[in-house]
């Protein structure tokens, strides 16, 4: 699959897991149950979970054992964790913008650096599926 047509399946795949983020996200601040940037950390938690599944299965039809997968996975998640921190950090309480629009600047960030991150090592099938 060309990384055009990857990156749309990407694209459109972390749009459902996006969703999930955002339900979280709105739900907890807008009840008044946590602040902003702790509700984004557990709306992100639940849109990768989410991210995985669908890109295991359709973004890059993985053959890799889940455990394999899932941990890769996961450790390009918490990158993007740490981008999408930043972000909101220095967005929210140093620029003093919206949350919810630091949260679209965040995930924009996030999209790019874990699709090139999940492409290029979590799912690459390569070198890694020579050695099956």
């Amino acid at each position: 699959m060309s990384i055009a047509r990857q990156f749309t399946w990407y694209a459109a795949m972390g749009a459902i897991g996006t969703l999930a983020h955002y339900c979280v996200l709105i739900g907890l601040v807008e009840s008044g149950s946590t602040g902003a940037l702790t509700a984004s950390t557990l709306g992100f938690a639940v849109g990768a979970l989410v991210n995985y599944l669908l890109n295991y299965r359709y973004t890059f039809r993985s053959r890799k054992s889940h455990h394999t997968a899932l941990v890769r996975f996961m450790t390009v998640a918490l990158l993007g964790l740490a981008v999408n921190f930043l972000i909101m950090g220095l967005a929210t309480r140093l620029a003093d913008l919206n949350y919810f629009l630091a949260q679209i600047i965040a995930t924009g960030a996030v999209l790019a650096t874990t699709f090139l991150t999940n492409r290029g090592w979590t799912f690459r099938e390569g070198a890694d599926a020579a050695k099956r």
